[in-house]
């Protein structure tokens, strides 16, 4: 999602050109209307559309794949919901039950997945992906964390493990939040001492206050992880709000960063892959998502991106070092166990529009 107005105060890093970049996306489809047949059209992130990860799905059907990218997942439902209609989408868990609700979503037959019960239980069993009958309405296939990456050579040695961070007034303008409802407004209730997926009106009112005390300290609202990276690179930003990704990039890159533990527990995510109603390439679409969890594809993820694999598989292909360089555990549930596992939020459309009155000021 993109911001719509901003105070002064309120910079934003994209530049010109990636903002054109970006309408263009959501304005204008980048695939046909609707699939073409005998060619699977997959709607994913930006950066999951490699090609090692659909090594066994290239070599069976080279070249019949068309990608289409997405910002964040409300700017996917937006195009389904305009009428574009991919075969396969990579959306969220927590998004789930929107997509279900809208009738975009088809159920996928589990004995069709062959690696299914490789998937560790903990994301097999997620309650809103269940279908009935062997069947489920989207098979997961990456997790990952969202935390405060953080420049360790210009924050103090001792700094708080703390989400409060990121409402230092001391860092004003220096730091940048995630740009979604499924992000910092869940942080903003964990600092306020609320449950974030279930609020009362009460609740709702220290949230916005939270969000509204950090309005003036961020640089940007920003999904951009590329911009965020520069910048913290750069040091024009001393912390920003990311996900595993950017951490391994900069690292990768000699940058002094550390990707914090906080306090309050870092955020958990799980996305994976739905077959969209009414596809006309169904046999290619479970040839794709067969692919996507083969252990090869999965070791790519964790080890170019440092998210998680949903499958076991994917994890023994990875060499134990390179686990605690990328401090993943061998078994998601050891992790999730500290972390804050991102679900279906009750209250998530009127969180939507709280953030981005916030945004512009209000």
């Amino acid at each position: 999602m993109t911001c719509r107005e901003k105070s002064s105060t309120v910079k934003k890093l994209s530049t010109q050109a990636l903002a054109l970049a970006v309408a263009a996306s959501i304005l204008a489809p980048v695939a046909p209307a609707r699939a073409e047949e005998g060619k699977l059209t997959y709607l994913t992130w930006s950066g999951y559309e490699l090609p090692e990860y659909d090594e066994a799905y290239l070599k069976a059907h080279p070249g019949a794949v068309d990608i289409s990218v997405f910002g964040d997942d409300d700017d996917a439902f937006t195009k389904l919901k305009a009428g574009f209609r991919p075969d396969v989408a990579h959306p969220c868990y927590d998004k789930i039950q929107r997509w279900n609700k809208a009738g975009l979503i088809e159920p996928i037959d589990t004995s069709r997945i062959a690696n299914w019960n490789q998937i560790f239980p903990i994301f097999r069993n997620l309650p809103d992906i269940q279908a009935g009958d062997g069947k489920v309405w989207m098979v997961p296939w990456d997790w990952g964390n969202t935390s405060i990456l953080y420049r360790t050579d210009l924050l103090p040695k001792d700094v708080e493990q703390s989400w409060n961070l990121l409402w230092n007034p001391q860092y004003a303008g220096r730091m940048s939040t995630i740009d979604a409802v499924h992000d910092t407004p869940i942080v903003a209730a964990l600092v306020a001492g609320v449950n974030p997926f279930d609020l009362s009106p009460a609740d709702m009112e220290k949230v916005a206050a939270k969000m509204r005390e950090q309005r003036p300290l961020m640089a940007s609202y920003t999904t951009d992880m590329t911009s965020v990276e520069q910048s913290l690179a750069s040091g024009a930003l001393v912390a920003a709000m990311t996900w595993n990704a950017s951490a391994v990039a900069l690292r990768k890159q000699g940058v002094p960063v550390a990707f914090m533990k906080p306090k309050e527990g870092m955020l958990t995510w799980s996305c994976g892959f739905v077959m969209i109603k009414g596809t006309k390439n169904k046999d290619l679409a479970y040839d794709f998502i067969n692919s996507r969890l083969a252990p090869s594809s999965g070791q790519h993820l964790i080890e170019n991106n440092g998210y998680g694999a949903s499958t076991s598989t994917a994890f023994a292909a990875v060499p134990a070092e390179k686990l605690k360089e990328l401090e993943l555990p061998a078994d998601p549930e050891v992790m999730l166990k500290k972390t804050v596992f991102t679900g279906p939020m009750k209250q998530a459309e009127e969180l939507g529009k709280l953030l981005e009155k916030i945004k512009a000021g209000g």
